[in-house]
């Protein structure tokens, strides 16, 4: 069961092949751009790889940077600004870009190394709602 919580929410990252993927926002690692994700759920895009790391689709979240960083780890969510973008990074990977940290993928990791470029991707809620 899900633990209710304003300091970080559970999420879904579906791919167009119906696999599941669970992620975790943290509103303490960047409480603007993580707010203006959570209103603007549901955000679905097209899929694009970044190296062999991550993968990100494109959103219409508008933010600035918050707590810059260039080096992640397996795992990690961030935001980058330039071109409004969410990349889930699926090891761990330095990028030529800063970056905001918004989060974790909590399971079904292993799924986004098969995710091919232009697959669509969905992130929502993991209530539904």
């Amino acid at each position: 069961m899900s633990e209710i919580s304003v300091s970080k929410f559970n999420l879904i990252l579906e791919t167009s092949d119906n696999q599941i993927i669970k992620c975790e926002l943290k509103r303490h690692l960047s409480p603007k751009t993580v707010g203006k994700i959570q209103r603007a759920l549901p955000i679905q895009g097209n899929a694009h790889l970044l190296g062999k790391s991550a993968i990100y689709f494109e959103s219409s979240i508008e933010s600035g940077i918050e707590r810059k960083k260039n080096i992640f780890n397996k795992g990690d969510i961030a935001f980058l600004p330039v071109g409004k973008m969410i990349c889930f990074f699926y090891s761990d990977s330095k990028v030529g870009k800063t970056m905001t940290l918004i989060g974790k993928i909590t399971d079904g990791i292993e799924k986004l190394s098969v995710v091919n470029s232009g697959s669509e991707l969905k992130l929502y809620c993991e209530t539904g709602t």
